[in-house]
């Protein structure tokens, strides 16, 4: 392979020409082969630096998994043993303690019902808005119970008047 630099007149300078070229052409192809190398060696390091970060976070990976697995576990045992505390609680509830409960909640919501029973449009210039008397959960469970006794009053004096015998003032049947 030649060189047009070897191309010049006369043999006398081609032997000559055709070393400095040749030995120019191993310098540079050597050159060429240690920066070669040396980019190899780096992205070698670079690589190994990787493949060792990649096992760095595959290890992380393991370990988070674990982790959750662990925590997912532990949170189930501690939803079923408070399913089993509030399945045992609500066992050993007794039916005084029920009627509380249903009369609370009950009072609650007559408050609701009397808060939106107030005007939801603005009243006129110079009126003022019906007042309501002020439920508190003493008043609010004893005027619920003062309801629920009127409304058995009411269920009985039915029943008591559907029947064919009425009792006078005197406490004598009538038919």
């Amino acid at each position: 392979m030649m060189f047009p630099q070897s191309r010049h007149s006369g043999s006398s300078h081609l032997p000559q020409q055709l070393k400095f070229t040749t030995s120019d052409s191993c310098d540079r192809i050597k050159d060429e082969f240690q920066l070669l190398q040396a980019q190899y060696h780096s992205l070698k390091l670079e690589c190994d630096k990787l493949a060792s970060e990649k096992s760095e976070m595959q290890r992380h990976y393991v370990m988070y998994y674990e982790m959750s697995y662990g925590l997912n576990i532990e949170m189930h045992k501690q939803h079923q043993q408070q399913v089993l505390g509030a399945i045992e609680r609500a066992k050993q509830v007794t039916a005084p303690e029920l009627n509380s409960i249903i009369r609370q909640l009950q009072a609650h919501q007559l408050s609701q019902l009397q808060a939106l029973a107030l005007p939801l449009t603005p009243l006129p210039v110079g009126l003022q808005p019906p007042s309501l008397p002020a439920v508190s959960a003493g008043t609010g469970l004893l005027s619920l119970s003062a309801l629920g006794s009127q409304a058995h009053l009411s269920k009985e004096d039915k029943n008591g008047h559907d029947g064919d015998a009425h009792q006078d003032d005197d406490g004598e049947k009538s038919d």
